[in-house]
């Protein structure tokens, strides 16, 4: 089994996404998966559809959280 890649969408100076990439981090020591953090200032169509969503985690295609990470939902997605 492939380890899954999640993708954090942020920006920089946003505390949310702060809190959120902290949480990713909680759950990776637990149950493994790579993270690629995307920031959406360098792509102006990124920054008109995440800006006011932002943080915002998804799985493949599949958005799983804005604003905040349910780290119990997450490790119950992963397992």
């Amino acid at each position: 089994m492939s380890t899954p890649t999640l993708t954090l969408y942020s920006r920089p100076g946003c505390h949310l996404c702060d809190d959120a990439r902290a949480a990713l981090e909680r759950v990776r020591a637990r149950a493994p998966f790579s993270l690629h953090e995307v920031d959406i200032t360098t792509d102006e169509r990124l920054h008109r559809r995440y800006l006011e969503r932002i943080p915002v985690v998804t799985l493949g295609d599949e958005e799983l959280f804005e604003f905040f990470v349910d780290e119990a939902a997450l490790e119950n997605r992963l397992y």
